[in-house]
């Protein structure tokens, strides 16, 4: 199955990225696979994640400080976010 990360979720990685390439380009590298790796994992067995507080939706986690929340279509799983631990899920309105 294919894994396709959405625009909001490319910004969730870039920023991460970016805010630990700032102290550690290493760490920052090592993140950034850690999430891939998740992906592949995915896309593999998508149902490996928990179910979702959001209806329809599921919560995988790749590291303890980082969720990557997700869905799955006939066809693909879409990564609709990436989230720090620490931040509210789902946001407030």
């Amino acid at each position: 199955m294919k894994v396709i990360w959405t625009p909001g979720a490319l910004r969730d990685r870039e920023s991460i990225w970016h805010y630990i390439f700032e102290e550690n380009r290493n760490a920052a590298a090592r993140m950034d696979n850690i999430f891939r790796k998740a992906a592949d994992r995915l896309a593999i067995n998508p149902r490996l994640g928990r179910l979702g507080v959001i209806s329809g939706t599921r919560e995988i986690i790749p590291h303890k400080n980082y969720k990557i929340i997700y869905e799955i279509t006939e066809d693909a799983v879409w990564i609709l976010t990436l989230v720090h631990a620490a931040r509210q899920w789902p946001p407030l309105d």
